[in-house]
């Protein structure tokens, strides 16, 4: 009768010790910034979540389109509509890995390299970022900043706001996790 009791508890213990490697980030930031002589562009959304292994280093985020907030409300209007399709593409996301070798359950600050896909309007393109990653306490905060180029993920700007619209947009992303 003893064995099975025995069992379950190595079962249940092997699965708490899995589950800590498992970090999670539930309001995420990211914010992105455009400018042409015509307007600026920006917005950001602290909604987005995301999740990183400490042992295999992988990691994903994902943000509903529609969480941005712009400071104008038909710019914001215009992004869902016309250029994100929201209701078409109602997400974009990133899955990647970082490079490095570290260590993400010793603290310390790691200044990494992330490789992985991210999906935006229904296009998916390799990306690779540098990051910054601090790991205090069984807590990482993660930076990173990257450059997004429009046409790559098939986003049509109409000809008469062609000048207004940057090709080229910059996307930060801050993340705190937290043990799951």
């Amino acid at each position: 009768m003893k064995t099975p009791l025995v069992i379950l508890l190595c079962a249940m213990l092997s699965i708490s010790v899995q589950a800590q490697h498992i970090l999670i980030s539930k309001t995420a930031s990211i914010s992105f910034y455009a400018s042409t002589p015509a307007e600026d562009v920006e917005a950001k959304s602290d909604k987005a979540s995301s999740v990183i292994d400490t042992k295999t280093r992988n990691i994903i985020f994902k943000v509903s389109n529609t969480s941005f907030q712009f400071p104008k409300k038909l710019m914001q209007e215009h992004f869902n509509e016309n250029y994100m399709e929201s209701d078409k593409y109602p997400a974009s996301t990133f899955k990647g890995k970082i490079t490095d070798d570290v260590d993400l359950e010793k603290d310390g600050t790691y200044n990494v390299t992330i490789d992985g896909s991210l999906d935006i309007h229904g296009v998916t393109k390799n990306y690779q970022t540098k990051a910054t990653l601090v790991v205090n306490k069984g807590t990482i905060t993660a930076k990173t900043s990257f450059k997004v180029t429009v046409a790559d993920h098939q986003i049509k700007i109409p000809t008469l706001v062609f000048a207004k619209i940057a090709q080229i947009v910059d996307v930060k992303i801050s993340a705190v996790y937290q043990p799951k």
